[in-house]
């Protein structure tokens, strides 16, 4: 079982003045690796408020999933707050969402999501609409176990577990 926390990044939605739909498709997509969601918070787009959500569930759960702020907005502070706080960057895992969401729409590069490691918990920043989730967590979902696995240790042979290549 994965342990999993999310964090939806909105003003509005922190106000309550607009539903989060990314976090409950994230909840819904995670639970098809196994993740169990111990933790979600709206909160708004506050650096200081983001790093320290995402020091705290650091150590407490295997995955931390982010959605919003990853824009070019002045507002979009997600993936500066998550840079500042991470121990290692995974730059594959942004790069393979952006790979992704170019297919469908040329906006898809102006994203700037990060991902990495803190600690022992994998952290990854998706864009806010429900759509871009969908699509950028589509996009890296099965790497995630091996990756977790791989954080905490686990010495299994990568190429062992994508069976042999010619």
């Amino acid at each position: 079982m994965i342990s999993a926390a999310i964090l939806t990044l909105s003003d509005k939605g922190a106000k309550g003045e607009r539903e989060d739909l990314g976090g409950p498709l994230i909840r819904e997509m995670i639970g098809r690796i196994s993740a169990e969601v111990l933790h979600y918070e709206i909160i708004p787009d506050e650096k200081e408020l983001i790093k320290s959500w995402l020091i705290e569930y650091s150590g407490r759960v295997d995955l931390i999933i982010t959605t919003g702020g990853t824009g070019l907005s002045p507002r979009d502070l997600t993936p500066d707050a998550t840079l500042e706080i991470l121990d290692r960057e995974i730059p594959g895992i942004a790069e393979a969402m952006r790979l992704e969401g170019l297919k469908k729409t040329n906006r898809a590069m102006l994203s700037r999501a990060v991902a990495g490691i803190r600690g022992n918990t994998l952290i990854i920043n998706l864009p806010g609409s429900p759509k871009a989730v969908k699509e950028g967590l589509e996009a890296v979902l099965d790497v995630k176990p091996h990756a977790i696995e791989k954080i905490k240790g686990g010495t299994e042979d990568c190429a062992a577990s994508e069976g042999a290549r010619p």
